[in-house]
């Protein structure tokens, strides 16, 4: 946590600027890779992070990846070589820990992001991209690292992380930034 005299945005950049110096880059790769090699993409995060999740997922089907959100009604079911990458910042989220079990139990690969390497939702992961920042699993007393609120720190890291997957992406899969634009909606 920065001193309060000091500029809010440099306390925020600092702040997130921290927090993505700490995620293991290989496992961001490694990421990165299960998902351009998935059959099917769904996604899902709970409140502010469902924003960030879904941003991602557009960026995804931009580069040209079969993607779905779930609650969507064209959501296809999940099997076996499909990825569910699925946000969970505390790591126990009801409704993530039971989309988890459905997931698993269809064959699909739990793709997790969370701030809780110990939590419930990692335990249920295939695979776990870890982001040490402050959720509101711990915005309070001794265990508050932040200046901006609750989650904020683990939201806006999700939102940067997502940018370099994508640019991550856009590689592994020789997406061009002209057919990625080409897949953005008219429908706007």
């Amino acid at each position: 946590m920065s001193d309060n005299n000091e500029n809010p945005f440099s306390t925020a950049l600092g702040e997130l600027g921290g927090v993505l110096a700490r995620v293991d880059e290989s496992r961001i790769d490694a990421a990165c890779k299960m998902l351009a090699g998935a059959r099917q993409i769904v996604v899902y995060g709970c409140g502010r992070e469902a924003l960030q999740v879904k941003g991602f997922a557009m960026r995804l089907y931009h580069l040209g990846l079969p993607v779905s959100v779930v609650g969507d009604m064209t959501t296809p079911p999940l099997g076996p070589g499909d990825v569910f990458l699925v946000s969970s910042g505390p790591g126990e989220t009801s409704t993530v820990l039971t989309l988890m079990q459905v997931a698993h139990g269809a064959g699909a690969t739990n793709l997790l992001l969370t701030a809780q390497a110990d939590s419930s939702a990692a335990g249920q992961a295939d695979f776990t991209l870890l982001i040490p920042a402050q959720t509101m699993a711990s915005d309070q007393g001794t265990k508050k690292t932040s200046a901006l609120p609750m989650g904020s720190v683990f939201e806006g890291a999700l939102f940067l992380m997502f940018e370099v997957m994508v640019l991550k992406l856009r590689e592994l899969t020789n997406a061009s930034p002209e057919a990625m634009r080409s897949r953005h909606t008219n429908m706007e």
